[in-house]
């Protein structure tokens, strides 16, 4: 376990909680706080607790991490956000770095086994678990609570993600845009891809995502990239992008034409306020659908691309 982490404190809009959450887990962070409770464990908070208009979020990063540049990396992603919350602020926050231990400790009660589907299992590495004959169990070390999978947007991906290999033998080469942590490139792996490639524009999610193949010894079926999507090369049987809306909607020509006739495209990072701004950018592009589904305020838009 590594003696220390690098914290950076954020003050955050209640409102916009999810969305710097999002971009947290993009740059490489391994777990995160709002106001000494848990968020985006596997406890569901009371929805009648009361929670004060501004927040401030404790977000932690590995210790390998350079630290120079880091706080002024995050207050770019926040000023991209401004426009999507009212009230943020991007100013470059205040990085200090913290003891392991304690914080470790603390997140084991909030974060247990998770099963998504018939098959696929989220464990942290200090739970034992006897697996049946056919489930796929995807490992994480303590404090990686965002990236798990209980965040809405990488559940709703999972499941949709899970149900694909219900049966057998499911996509056998998958693209994962935006990786971050890797949680889905190598959920799919784990499920039967051959070959998953995850791209993403920053540096240090990739090396998050390449150590959690290596942890789940999938890193052979794995390829990482900071490649932009649309110089990559080939088509894939599935298409995951769990990013904001606007960035789907950006990129929707792109998207489709990475994905083989009959292949699935999931698409998640949605605010349900935002479902008709991606709808709209994927419309007549050949594709059958969308399957909504949502949870919280999120939604993930499943579409089949015709043969």
């Amino acid at each position: 376990m590594n003696e220390f982490w690098l914290e950076i404190l954020i003050t955050v809009p209640a409102a916009g909680i999810d969305l710097v959450c999002h971009e947290m887990t993009e740059l490489g962070s391994t777990g995160i706080t709002v106001e000494e409770r848990p968020l985006d464990t596997f406890v569901i908070p009371d929805p009648d607790e009361g929670v004060p208009e501004i927040l401030t979020l404790k977000v932690y990063f590995p210790p390998d991490l350079p630290e120079a540049g880091l706080a002024q990396r995050v207050a770019e992603r926040l000023a991209c956000l401004v426009p999507l919350v009212p009230g943020l602020e991007p100013v470059v926050p205040r990085l200090r770095r913290i003891g392991a231990e304690d914080w470790a400790e603390n997140w084991k009660q909030h974060f247990g086994i998770l099963r998504i589907g018939s098959r696929l299992v989220v464990r942290p590495t200090w739970e034992d678990f006897q697996p049946g004959p056919r489930d796929a169990v995807l490992t994480l070390d303590p404090g990686m609570a965002f990236g798990t999978g209980s965040h809405a947007t990488t559940r709703l991906c999972l499941e949709a993600l899970a149900e694909a290999y219900e049966a057998c033998p499911g996509p056998q080469r998958v693209l994962d845009v935006g990786t971050g942590s890797g949680i889905l490139a190598v959920a799919a792996a784990l499920l039967g891809a051959r070959q998953v490639l995850g791209c993403d524009i920053d540096q240090t999610a990739c090396q998050v995502a390449l150590d959690n193949a290596r942890q789940n010894n999938v890193a052979q079926q794995i390829a990482v990239t900071l490649d932009p999507l649309e110089s990559l090369p080939g088509k894939f049987d599935m298409v995951l992008a769990n990013i904001l809306a606007e960035e789907n909607a950006r990129l929707a020509a792109a998207l489709v034409s990475h994905l083989a006739p009959g292949g699935v495209l999931i698409l998640s990072g949605i605010l349900q306020e935002k479902e008709q701004l991606v709808i709209d950018a994927f419309a007549g592009r050949g594709l059958a659908g969308p399957d909504i589904r949502r949870r919280e305020e999120w939604s993930c838009l499943c579409y089949r691309k015709e043969a």
